[in-house]
């Protein structure tokens, strides 16, 4: 028997400063390197029979079952026919969203907003540290601002992540020096920024974006690195990087990320990233899902899943995007035909992923529509931050459909049990004119009786 005691804090492009600093802009559609324009294979099933059988595989993956044993202040158990209410506080399986506007909205009434409706909704933050931004003057990265997020992070029990530690689309402004003077800042980069944050970020997307890293953006604004990795070639490139970072961190869960689900991804980057005996050297693989020309459908998500899942690693659905309305001109708008069809598509996208055992996170890209990429309307917050219908659904399944919340009683043993989602749970029982809480995790692995000490 197990005694828990509960203990919270456990293509990307960038925003408008990307744009800034010389990012693509408005671009049209068709020209955007995620758009892969290739033919794509007609799904496997459709959306409706991926859909049918989603809530019995969410049973099968995302729930179990735990016996608990409860005992009081005084290590005595509870009397049988005790009261007992059980909530899950936080799940196990990571929902989440980039959290680059903390703190960095309008006005500090849309600060609020923002934080409340992260914190209220979301267990896992996507923090930026995109090299040319970071470090725009050499020796001098921005680690103030990471601090800034991660403990209003810890203070949420959300989740970190660092993003990106390596990817080619812009330069730094001060980089110079040979192709392997360049690649050695490169791999100093990434072993300072993950030993520096060990223990508040140990979730990193490593490199993004390997399998197109020659393509003409790239060349253009990164060329110092791109001529870079395309000396080491892709292979050494990922493993160097990867090597670095786990000996930074070895605790770190290390993903390779990109925009990429053709054959190209795995073919050309992820094989490529084993070891000599042909072990993988990444933890997780990262797949984008940026839906800005059109949403992807339930069917050909699951046949993504399907596709990576056979390398036999979790796979983190890294950056999601739906629009809310049509572009109009150079104005792309939210609308309440747009809000609604959004909010339909989070709901079948998000239960596809969630059924699959595969998939481990979720997160969204951007937040709120204020300053989101690309001008969208991406965002589950409107730019004034309140909630769209689409924050409403991810609500209601997260906190609702997806959560357990009971109210059962001791048996005879002072034991009792019930089957929940996994994640973390806090439990309360009124005894002997008192209030008393406790907590308990539930996993997949649980298989003992918990002990749960109430005070």
């Amino acid at each position: 028997m197990r005694t828990q005691r509960w203990n919270l804090p456990r293509p990307v492009w960038t925003r408008r400063r990307l744009l800034k600093a010389g990012g693509a802009g408005i671009a049209g559609l068709a020209a955007s390197p995620y758009v892969v324009t290739a033919q794509r294979q007609a799904p496997s099933q459709t959306d409706e029979e991926v859909l049918a059988q989603a809530e019995a595989r969410i049973q099968q993956h995302r729930t179990g079952p735990v016996t608990l044993k409860l005992f009081g202040p005084d290590r005595q158990v509870l009397p049988p026919g005790t009261a007992v209410k059980i909530r899950l506080s936080r799940h196990r399986f990571l929902f989440g969203c980039n959290i680059f506007k903390l703190n960095r909205c309008r006005s500090l009434q849309d600060n609020i907003a923002y934080g409340k409706r992260f914190a209220n909704l979301l267990n896992f933050a996507t923090l930026p540290f995109y090299w040319w931004n970071y470090e725009r003057q050499k020796g001098q990265p921005q680690d103030e601002r990471t601090e800034e997020i991660v403990q209003w992070c810890k203070a949420h029990a959300v989740t970190t992540k660092g993003h990106p530690l390596a990817w080619n689309y812009v330069d730094p402004p001060w980089l110079e020096g040979s192709a392997q003077e360049v690649m050695d800042l490169q791999m100093q980069r990434i072993e300072r920024c993950v030993r520096r944050f060990r223990g508040d970020i140990d979730i990193w997307d490593v490199v993004n974006e390997a399998t197109h890293y020659d393509r003409d953006q790239c060349k253009k604004r990164s060329p110092k690195l791109t001529a870079a990795m395309a000396q080491a070639g892709i292979g050494p490139y990922v493993r160097a990087a990867f090597e670095r970072a786990r000996q930074a961190n070895p605790e770190a869960t290390l993903l390779i990320n990109d925009y990429r689900t053709d054959p190209a991804y795995p073919d050309k980057v992820i094989s490529e990233l084993v070891d000599e005996q042909k072990k993988p050297l990444y933890d997780v693989i990262g797949i984008q899902s940026h839906m800005h020309g059109g949403f992807w459908g339930a069917a050909r998500a699951w046949d993504v899943c399907e596709r990576f899942a056979r390398f036999g690693k979790p796979l983190h659905f890294t950056e999601t995007t739906v629009v809310s309305g049509p572009r109009e001109g150079s104005q792309w708008v939210t609308t309440a035909e747009g809000e609604r069809r959004q909010a339909e598509s989070v709901r079948q996208f998000y239960t596809a992923l969630f059924s699959h055992p595969a998939v481990e996170a979720l997160t969204w890209w951007d937040f709120t529509d204020q300053n989101a990429w690309q001008g969208a309307p991406a965002g589950l917050l409107r730019d004034d931050m309140s909630p769209k219908p689409a924050y409403d659904v991810l609500h209601e399944l997260i906190k609702g459909q997806w959560s357990t919340q009971t109210e059962v009683k001791t048996a005879a043993d002072g034991q009792l049990s019930l089957h929940g989602f996994f994640g973390s749970y806090q439990v309360t029982v009124r005894h002997s004119s008192r209030q008393l809480r406790g907590s308990f995790v539930l996993e997949p692995d649980t298989t003992e009786t918990v002990a749960v000490a109430l005070s």
